[in-house]
C-alpha cells in the first residue's frame, strides 16, 4: 500500500509549527502560561503537531476581543450588510476547495479516519458555509405585522445574539465547527471555538481562512486547551450570549449548569444511540439484500464508529436475522484496516488509546453479559499500513443483545455494533424507542404504508427510509431526549444565531390620556 501522507511542514500553518495556535483580536499566539500540548497521530501514537495549551486567562483575553468586535458600531461585523457578510462566507467555501487536499489530509492525520472520508468532511463544510450564505442573502429585511392602523408601522426583525462560544467534538472537527461557525458568522455574531484538545488542526485552518477571506479582527476567536478549563469558562463567562456545545452527555451537562446562572442561550447536541431497523421485505431480492447489509456496516463503521448518529443497534427481524447478521459478520471481517493516508484502507484507527480502552471494555462486558461475538472483538494483528503502536480496533458485531446490556445502552463511540430481534412492527418500534438518546434512527422496508407509520412513531430527530447517514445543510439536526436541546443546520440553525426583535413605529403620535393632569 502506498502511504500518501505529506511532510508535516507541507500540512501546517507557521502559526501551529510556532506553538502560536490561539487567535485573539485578529492576531496569533502562544498560550499566556506558556503551555503547549502534543498532537499525536492516532495511526502510530506518535506526536505530529504542537499547540498552545490555553486556559482561563486566554479565554479572558479571546471573550474580550470578541465582545469589542462585536460591540464595535458602526463597521463592526454586525453592522454588516447580510449580502456582504453571504459573500464572505461564499470566499471561506472557495477558499476550502482550493485547499481541499491539504485539510483533508490534516483531518486524516488529526482524527485518524481515511484520506478520503477527511476529503469528503472538506466538501460537506463548503457546502454549509455556502448553504448559510444563500440563507441570510436571500432573507427579507423583516416580518411586517399589520396593527391594524396606518399610523403604526410594525415589523419583527432578527439580529445577531452576540459573542457565541462554540465548543466542538473531537470525531469531526471542521464539520461540527463549520455548522456552528457558519451560521453565528452569517446572522453577525462574533465568536470564539474551543476545538478538542485531541483534533484542533483543521480547525486553527478554518481561522486562518476566514482572515484571508477578509473577515474583520476579532470576530473570529480561537482558544485551544482542554475542556475543564477553556470550554468551563466559555460556559460560564458573562459576556459570552451564546454557547453551543457538540459532546458527550455528561460534559453537555456541566456546559448547561455553568451557563444558567447568566441564562445565556444554550444549543446541545450530545450524541445517540441509533436504532437501524430492518424487516425481512427489505431484503426480498438478492440486490435489496446485499444494500441493505452494505447500508449496516456503513452505518455501524464509518469512521471506526465514532459518529454520533452512528447505526450501532441493528434490529433485525426473527426471520431474516441468521442470514443478515451472517452475513454482515462476514463482511464486517474483512474490512481493511490501517492508516487512513494508506491506499486501500477502508477504516482507520480510534482516536485516542482512551478510546480504545474505552471500547474494549464496553465488549468485555457484553460478553459477560451473555453476548455472541460473531466478528471483531480485538485489537488487529500489526502490519506495515498498521503500526502495532496505532490504537486500531477490529470492527466488531455482538450477536443476541439485550436492553439490559450497558454494550446496547449507553454510546460507545467505537466500531461496535450489537444485534436485536423483533417479530412484530410494535416490537420493533417499542425496541427502536427504548433508548434514553433519540438522534437518528433508520427504517429498512418495501411497504411504503409501514415505513411511513414506523418514520412517524420512531422518536429520533432524524429518521432515514432505506438509507443511512446522509443529511442535507437545509434539513434542522437535531435530537429527542438526552440528545440535547436546539437545532443545527437548516433556518432553525440560524435562528439559534439571532434574537427576535419586534420595531413598532407610531407614524402619528396622539396623547393617550390614561391620567388626568
Amino acid at each position: 500500500m502506498a502511504d500518501r501522507t505529506e511532510q508535516p511542514e507541507q500540512t501546517e500553518r507557521p502559526a501551529q509549527r510556532e506553538h502560536r495556535t490561539i487567535h485573539i483580536g485578529g492576531e496569533w499566539l502562544a498560550a499566556a502560561s506558556g503551555a503547549t500540548r502534543e498532537i499525536l497521530d492516532p495511526a502510530d501514537g506518535r506526536p505530529f503537531a504542537v499547540v498552545a495549551e490555553g486556559d482561563e486567562k486566554d479565554t479572558d483575553l479571546a471573550v474580550a476581543a470578541a465582545r469589542a468586535a462585536f460591540d464595535g458600531g458602526a463597521g463592526a461585523w454586525p453592522s454588516t450588510p447580510a449580502v456582504e457578510r453571504a459573500a464572505l462566507l461564499h470566499r471561506v467555501a472557495d477558499l476550502l476547495i482550493r485547499d481541499r487536499e491539504r485539510l483533508g489530509l490534516l483531518e486524516s492525520r488529526d482524527a485518524g479516519k481515511t484520506l478520503e472520508e477527511g476529503r469528503v468532511d472538506i466538501d460537506c463544510v463548503a457546502d454549509a458555509f455556502r448553504y448559510f450564505a444563500g440563507l441570510v442573502a436571500a432573507e427579507a429585511p423583516g416580518r411586517v405585522v399589520d396593527a391594524g392602523t396606518a399610523d403604526v408601522h410594525s415589523v419583527v426583525v432578527h439580529e445577531p445574539v452576540g459573542v457565541c462560544a462554540l465548543i466542538t467534538p473531537w470525531n469531526y472537527p471542521l464539520l461540527q465547527a463549520s455548522w456552528k461557525i457558519a451560521p453565528a458568522l452569517a446572522a453577525g455574531n462574533a465568536f470564539v471555538v474551543k476545538p478538542s484538545e485531541i483534533t484542533p488542526l483543521t480547525t486553527i485552518a478554518l481561522i486562518d481562512l476566514l482572515t484571508e477571506a477578509g473577515l474583520p479582527a476579532g470576530a473570529a476567536g480561537i482558544v485551544t486547551g482542554p475542556g475543564h478549563t477553556v470550554g468551563a469558562r466559555l460556559a460560564e463567562h458573562p459576556d459570552v450570549d451564546l454557547v453551543s456545545f457538540t459532546g458527550g452527555l455528561v460534559s453537555g451537562a456541566k456546559v448547561a449548569q455553568a451557563a444558567a446562572p447568566t441564562v445565556k442561550k444554550v444549543a446541545l447536541e450530545l450524541g445517540g444511540k441509533n436504532p437501524n431497523v430492518v424487516f425481512a421485505d427489505a431484503c426480498a431480492t438478492p440486490e435489496a439484500f446485499d444494500t441493505a447489509v452494505d447500508q449496516a456496516l456503513n452505518a455501524a463503521f464509518i469512521h471506526s464508529g465514532q459518529v454520533c448518529s452512528a447505526g450501532s443497534r441493528l434490529i433485525v427481524e426473527a426471520s431474516l436475522r441468521d442470514r443478515f447478521v451472517a452475513e454482515l459478520a462476514r463482511r464486517a471481517g474483512r474490512i481493511r484496516l490501517g492508516r487512513g493516508t494508506e491506499d486501500g484502507v477502508e477504516c482507520g484507527p480510534l482516536v485516542s488509546e482512551q478510546q480504545r480502552a474505552k471500547t474494549e471494555a464496553y465488549v468485555a462486558s457484553a460478553l459477560a453479559e451473555g453476548a455472541v461475538l460473531r466478528t471483531g472483538g480485538k485489537r488487529p494483528e500489526p502490519a506495515p499500513h498498521r503500526p502495532e503502536s496505532g490504537y486500531f480496533y477490529e470492527p466488531t458485531v455482538l450477536d443476541h443483545c439485550h436492553r439490559e446490556m450497558r454494550v446496547v445502552r449507553e454510546e460507545v463511540f467505537g466500531p461496535v455494533l450489537t444485534v436485536e430481534t423483533f417479530r412484530t412492527e410494535t416490537e420493533a418500534v417499542a425496541l427502536a424507542n427504548d433508548t434514553e438518546y433519540g438522534l437518528a434512527g433508520a427504517v429498512w422496508t418495501a411497504d411504503a404504508g409501514r415505513a411511513r407509520r414506523v418514520a412517524g412513531r420512531l422518536r429520533h430527530g432524524t429518521v432515514w427510509i432505506n438509507d443511512f447517514h446522509p443529511y442535507l445543510p437545509q434539513a434542522e439536526w437535531g435530537g429527542f431526549g438526552k440528545s440535547g436541546v436546539g437545532r443545527e443546520l437548516g433556518p432553525a440553525g440560524l435562528a439559534e444565531y439571532r434574537e427576535t426583535k419586534h420595531v413598532y413605529q407610531n407614524l402619528a403620535p396622539k396623547p393617550v390620556r390614561w391620567f388626568a393632569g
